[in-house]
């Protein structure tokens, strides 16, 4: 009743491929000889009717017997027979499942993989494997009888990635190794679904909870217990997102490992980007007294033991992660930092708005003091702890830009003070060919100019701010200052304008205060009750001004020029 691969009766465009039966039998045995009477017991037909010709609704179930391919010797393999449909339309439905995994490929050794896949699923779920999945295996030779793990495509996602910055692949190792592994990694590639990849940033987040819960809770051990575990914030849960996606979208056009990216369709919470703050002194006297009562705490923690004052004055909550220093508070730590050997770097920092990374990679010959300009086309970054040297990494990042008279005079005097520490070195001078260096030439690691800004920070008596911070507060002033904002982004080293004036766009009260009167003064002709001062650089001398205004500026007074009628 088989019939096996070399059978005549084969459908046309599927040659080789059996066709298979269908029969009906029971487990009623015959009491003269104890044997089972399977598909002759009498019992699955009807007793009456034509011939007893109808088949019995109540006794007996159906089942198929389907030919498979020989083995690789050449002997015949035992056909596929299943047994146990209640009906005869789900033992024909199973048959044409079975029939149609073996029409997908003509070639014999890819059929004997896909007999072997099929009796392996059968013994483990009782059900055949899916015939698109199956499809897609075949299509991409890949080995029928294994399964990619999401850990296992990660992995050969990381060594595929040949041509990305040492940053960046240090970004997606994180992500893999700290949340994509342990939450994912388990999961059969083929099917990861939207759940699950939901799942995981619901136990990130239920993380994140336990780490304020603990660090709010005032026991030491508790505190100690995720002392370097940072909670994860919207932004950096995108990321690794991204990630994901990255890796999934790689799996279906390289290899067609899926048909449908799952991490393309997880939401997320939005991105809200932390609102820039300037240090008024209603929130510096706020938080003084926050630290005040940090530093409290934290001496009563450590029971005795030393505290580190530049560690409570950095983690000592602020108003916005995001703050920006008043012109008084910039001139006034640039005033304090005039002794330092690194004061022209934060100089270019805070008045030109030069990344961390561009200040420290600033190299001797992109100087150029004819012109006033200097050219940043070089930068050292942090991968972990160790220092990476190389380009910009974007293009508009890679850009020359203008410098201050004063500050150029400052660059020569720091070069002098160089050749001074050249000479005091001796042999031992290493010549890195970088502006700023440590005593013996060496490039400077980027987080020995943090910890350096920070105790300048702390001993001036400031508020704290990031490094970065002071970048942000040189884009702040230059737009007080009425700098057009296209010079601002190309001073930065953004790619447009528009995501400048989306991020740096604090506004020193003073000027706020300053435009708020001369719309007034605009609109209605009421001259202004008192003028406000401006930050520095935001006066511009007009021709035809008279003595008053001249006397107004000289003391430093703000002049508002109101429209004449």
């Amino acid at each position: 009743m088989t019939l096996i691969a070399k059978d005549p009766h084969t459908t046309a465009g599927e040659p080789g491929v059996a066709k298979g039966t269908t029969f009906k039998s029971c487990a009623c045995k015959d009491p003269a000889t104890g044997k089972r009477l399977g598909k002759n017991c009498p019992k699955l037909r009807r007793p009456h009717g034509d011939g007893g010709g109808r088949w019995s609704t109540t006794h007996g179930s159906w089942g198929y017997q389907l030919g498979l391919p020989a083995h690789a010797d050449g002997t015949r393999h035992n056909p596929l027979r299943r047994r146990g449909f209640a009906t005869l339309e789900s033992a024909e439905a199973e048959l044409e499942h079975a029939r149609s995994l073996l029409a997908l490929d003509p070639d014999p050794g890819v059929r004997r993989q896909i007999t072997a896949l099929m009796l392996s699923v059968l013994k483990d779920t009782k059900g055949l494997p899916d015939v698109e999945e199956v499809r897609r295996k075949v299509r991409t030779r890949q080995d029928l009888n294994r399964h990619v793990t999401v850990e296992e495509w990660l992995a050969e996602f990381l060594k595929r990635k040949r041509a990305i910055e040492p940053t960046t692949r240090r970004s997606y190792e994180s992500h893999v190794r700290l949340y994509l592994a342990p939450y994912l990694g388990s999961i059969r590639l083929d099917k990861l679904r939207v759940s699950d990849i939901a799942g995981m940033f619901d136990a990130i987040e239920e993380f994140n909870d336990t780490i304020a819960a603990e660090r709010a809770s005032g026991d030491p051990a508790r505190v100690r217990a995720v002392r370097y575990r940072r909670p994860v914030g919207p932004t950096s849960m995108h990321r690794i997102r991204a990630t994901l996606r990255h890796a999934l979208n790689m799996a279906i056009r390289q290899d067609r490992l899926l048909d449908f990216n799952p991490a393309s369709v997880v939401e997320l919470p939005a991105i809200d980007r932390p609102k820039p703050l300037v240090w008024t002194e209603e929130k510096v006297q706020q938080w003084r007294a926050d630290h005040a009562a940090h530093l409290n705490l934290l001496q009563r923690a450590r029971v005795g033991r030393r505290v580190d004052p530049i560690a409570a004055y950095i983690s000592t909550p602020r108003p916005s992660s995001v703050m920006v220093w008043t012109a008084e508070q910039t001139k006034a730590f640039l005033a304090y930092a005039r002794e330092d050997r690194l004061f022209v770097l934060f100089r270019l920092i805070a008045t030109r708005g030069l990344r961390r990374g561009e200040g420290v990679g600033l190299r001797k010959p992109d100087v150029n003091y004819s012109t006033a300009r200097i050219g940043i086309h070089w930068q050292i970054t942090q991968l972990g702890w160790e220092p990476i040297q190389g380009a910009p990494k974007t293009d508009a990042s890679d850009r020359e830009i203008a410098v201050d008279a004063e500050t150029m005079i400052l660059l020569k005097e720091h070069d002098k003070r160089q050749r001074r520490e050249r000479l005091a070195a001796g042999e031992d001078w290493i010549e890195s060919g970088f502006v700023f260096s440590d005593e013996i030439g060496r490039p400077l690691h980027p987080q020995h100019v943090t910890d350096r800004f920070y105790s300048i920070c702390h001993r001036a008596g400031l508020p704290p701010i990031r490094l970065h911070d002071l970048r942000h507060g040189a884009a702040t002033a230059m737009l007080a200052a009425g700098v057009d904002i296209k010079i601002v982004h190309e001073t930065l080293g953004h790619t447009s304008s528009a995501f400048t004036r989306d991020t740096y766009t604090s506004i020193y009260p003073e000027a706020a205060a300053a435009a708020a009167e001369a719309t007034a003064a605009f609109l209605t002709g009421t001259p202004t009750p008192a003028p406000r001062p401006l930050p520095p650089g935001r006066r511009i001398p007009r021709p035809g001004r008279d003595t008053t205004d001249e006397r107004a500026a000289d003391k430093g007074g703000t002049v508002i020029h109101l429209p004449t009628s």
